[in-house]
């Protein structure tokens, strides 16, 4: 099977990227501006449509344009779409908003609020006799908090209990809100208006508490003898500023009487280059091309090239003799790689991406890179590295054929991440001390990287929402924590004779997992607004316990875990016989049931599952256009566009309705082939545990294989729940599929950290193996 795994791969990989070249040189003309002008003289004012500034028609919204006489440009919106936001060096201010400051009083339906006090951290209001105080993540009413709302869930009523007991500095941000008819947890009533009409929650910029209306929610604001509506209120623009609505970004820069925009994120595409546009209103166009490589990235490579050069140099003297030009080039490509992953990175994240030619070239170097330098290619990395690039076609396909240049973002970041992660994870593993490490300092890495978990995880659950914090999921690195420091426990756990060390550091080892276990817990209750974490949690634990009961030969344990989860499945069918009367009753995520039940009673939150079927059957077995996707590669990909989240949650989807249901057959198989190949290297290095004299090496080796285990355990949750919420198997769960998905802290902090190991213990047991073999030739 070993000496297959490269071939193998090497055909699939072939296939994969003429497919992806494929659709790169079909895909059609698309023209966009490059720069946005618009004139106006002082004291003049300009209403404008977004799609006049260069975002995508189909998001809506209008812009006010206003100069004073003294020539300063301001901007509103109308509030009946996203905010307006303007960011301004660290400052960050948003349309339709004001920090609340004494004396300012407003006005929402029949509601009237006075602001008694404020400061950066909490405000006093009052309205008909009663006071109410609001830090930013709890209120109190006359002093008191106030019960959970009948509505809550278990996560919010979690929250409300924990700030009330805990510090300010580690309470949960939560806004303060406005609308229904009670009032109760962070909410205070406003009789016929909905909530949330209106909120209350920290500022961006730290300066103190924001008030916003909904879109659409006339709020009347009054201070220092003036009233106004407050979606009435302009932001002031500046040259270096840049303005935001939606997720298209305009960097301003004035010229007098011209304002010159230039769009970036969210930019609309176009066949040719010709449209009609508002007076005052002129477009610089540029054609999409997909070699482009911005200027500001020529000197950051040449930087990366020349630390290339001189680690190739640094490692082939070395080296020995005979490898010092293997071990040169792997070097050398290891920093090149993963110098040239950051740079593509850092050009996406600042709206000026380079073309998908080049972000195709550089993840087809991490592949070859990925395939080639194993000595010998482990099956675990045979069947991951088509699993990428399976990835990769579909997140390039999606892209390309999209009427706007956000869609093409999910590849980039993927082929950027791709690479850092391949380069990253090559130089580490050519990292190798001279002497084998003790186990105290293994065990103290590993703490380390559980203390980083968790305070990546408070910082989510502080500052951050379930799509994560400052652009990036802790979870997901919490959860390769998790699988490490619990490898490590059961790895003790198992060995034939005591533990070392006092019982300070054997409660240690018990209780960080345990610790890190329960705050993830926490965090899925909390933050998402799902059950996915809970189930991929349970699924995992489970596979940990029956991993040990195996290995400790415990058959009556495996029994029984075996029977739970038979009775996980006859679950679900009860649960789909059940009925939406029979779940109505329901508190836990009830509406999720209902919608998976009858989701055409729900058009809004059901759409999920309504156009990810329609898509599904209009793929049927061989693709929408009869030849497995390979017609419409590169083109519009339709009404797919229109699934929430089809990038994400429901990218297998799109790839059913491109490619077919033959096609997602294949993709099950090599995606069983993957677990199951992660599954027989577990048990390799199990069996050299048990092989081993010294009892580090046998820790080792256990600590691989349960850790090997816990990574199969997460990934077969996400296959699960993936293809099960596609397929209404199970209710709409957002959880990204392994590989497939445009998952970037997923791809960097769980997979290729996965791999990595993967291909560590794969070359250790080959040591292992060469070093036994020649031994018993000396004997």
């Amino acid at each position: 099977m070993t000496r297959a795994a490269r071939p193998f791969a090497g055909a699939l990989l072939a296939a994969l990227c003429a497919l992806q070249m494929l659709a790169l040189l079909r895909a059609p003309a698309a023209w966009m501006p490059a720069r946005v002008d618009v004139v106006l003289a002082r004291g003049a004012t300009l209403a404008l449509d977004h799609a006049a500034l260069g975002a995508p028609a189909r998001d809506g919204g209008r812009l006010q344009l206003r100069r004073d006489a003294g020539g300063t440009w301001w901007a509103a919106d109308d509030g009946a779409s996203s905010p307006l936001l303007v960011h301004d060096g660290t400052r960050r201010r948003r349309g339709g908003s004001v920090v609340l400051a004494p004396g300012q009083h407003f006005q929402l339906g029949a509601l009237r609020v006075d602001v008694a006090a404020a400061d950066a951290g909490t405000v006093s209001l009052s309205a008909g006799g009663t006071t109410w105080r609001y830090d930013g993540a709890l209120l109190r009413r006359d002093g008191k908090p106030q019960p959970a709302c009948p509505d809550a869930r278990l996560g919010t009523r979690l929250a409300g209990m924990w700030n009330r007991i805990a510090p300010a500095m580690l309470a949960f941000g939560r806004p303060l809100v406005f609308g229904g008819n009670l009032d109760c947890g962070n909410r205070i009533a406003v009789p016929g208006v909905p909530a949330p009409a209106a909120a209350i929650a920290r500022s961006q910029a730290g300066d103190g508490l924001d008030l916003a209306a909904a879109p659409g929610v006339p709020l009347l604001l009054a201070e220092q003898g003036r009233e106004a509506l407050l979606s009435d209120r302009p932001l002031r623009l500046g040259t270096g500023a840049t303005l935001a609505f939606g997720r298209t970004r305009l960097l301003l820069a004035t010229n007098g009487d011209v304002l010159h925009l230039r769009p970036a994120g969210h930019v609309a595409l176009y066949p040719d280059a010709a449209l009609r546009l508002p007076a005052g209103v002129t477009w610089t166009w540029t054609r999409r091309t997909p070699w482009d490589l911005p200027a500001q990235a020529i000197v950051p490579l040449l930087a990366v090239l020349g630390a290339a050069c001189a680690g190739a140099l640094a490692s082939s003297a070395a080296a020995n003799t005979g490898t010092r030009l293997r071990a040169g080039a792997a070097a050398g490509m290891a920093v090149l790689l993963a110098g040239a992953g950051a740079i593509l990175f850092w050009l996406q994240r600042t709206g000026a991406p380079a073309g998908a030619g080049v972000g195709l070239l550089v993840a087809w170097a991490a592949l070859a890179f990925a395939l080639a330098a194993p000595r010998r290619l482990d099956p675990v990395l045979a069947a991951a590295l088509p699993l990428l690039a399976l990835g990769l076609l579909a997140q390039l396909d999606l892209g390309l054929g999209a009427p706007d240049t956000a869609w093409l973002r999910h590849f980039h970041k993927t082929a950027a991440l791709l690479a850092l992660g391949t380069g990253a994870a090559a130089l580490a593993g050519r990292v190798r001390p001279a002497r084998p490490l003790p186990q105290a300092r293994i065990e103290l890495a590993l703490l380390l990287l559980t203390g980083v978990a968790l305070v990546a995880l408070l910082l989510q659950v502080a500052y951050g929402d379930e799509t994560g914090v400052f652009d990036l999921q802790p979870v997901e690195f919490a959860k390769l924590a998790l699988a490490a420091l619990s490898a490590h426990c059961l790895a003790l756990a198992c060995a034939d004779g005591p533990s070392p060390g006092g019982a300070w550091r054997r409660g240690l080892r018990l209780a960080a997992p345990a610790l890190l276990f329960m705050l993830l817990l926490g965090v899925a209750l909390v933050q998402v607004d799902d059950y996915s974490p809970l189930v991929l949690l349970a699924l995992w634990s489970g596979t940990m316990m029956l991993a040990q009961a195996l290995a400790t030969r415990r058959r009556a344990a495996a029994c029984a875990l075996v029977c739970v989860a038979a009775a996980a499945v006859l679950a679900v069918v009860l649960l789909r016989g059940a009925g939406a009367d029979g779940i109505a009753r329901w508190d836990f995520y009830a509406d999720r049931f209902l919608v998976w039940l009858d989701p055409g009673t729900h058009p809004h939150t059901g759409q999920q599952l309504l156009l990810g079927a329609r898509a599904i059957a209009q793929g049927g077995w061989r693709g929408v256009d009869g030849v497995f996707g390979v017609a419409q590669l590169g083109l519009d990909p339709g009404f797919a566009l229109r699934i929430p989240a089809v990038q994400d949650d429901f990218a297998a989807s799109f790839f059913v309705q491109r490619h077919g249901l033959l096609a997602a057959v294949g993709l099950w198989l090599l995606q069983a082939l993957f677990l199951c190949a992660l599954l027989r290297l577990a048990v390799r290095c199990w069996l050299a545990a048990s092989d081993a004299r010294d009892f580090r090496i046998a820790w080792l080796a256990r600590l691989r294989c349960f850790f090997l285990a816990g990574g199969a355990a997460f990934a077969f949750g996400h296959f699960l729940l993936s293809w099960g919420t596609n397929l209404a198997i199970f209710p709409v769960m957002g959880q990204p599929m392994s590989f497939l998905s445009a998952g970037g802290s997923h791809l960097l902090f769980f997979i290729c950290p996965l791999l990595g190991a993967a291909v560590a213990s794969s070359q250790s047991l080959e040591e292992n193996e060469s070093c036994r073999s020649t031994s018993n030739m000396k004997l």
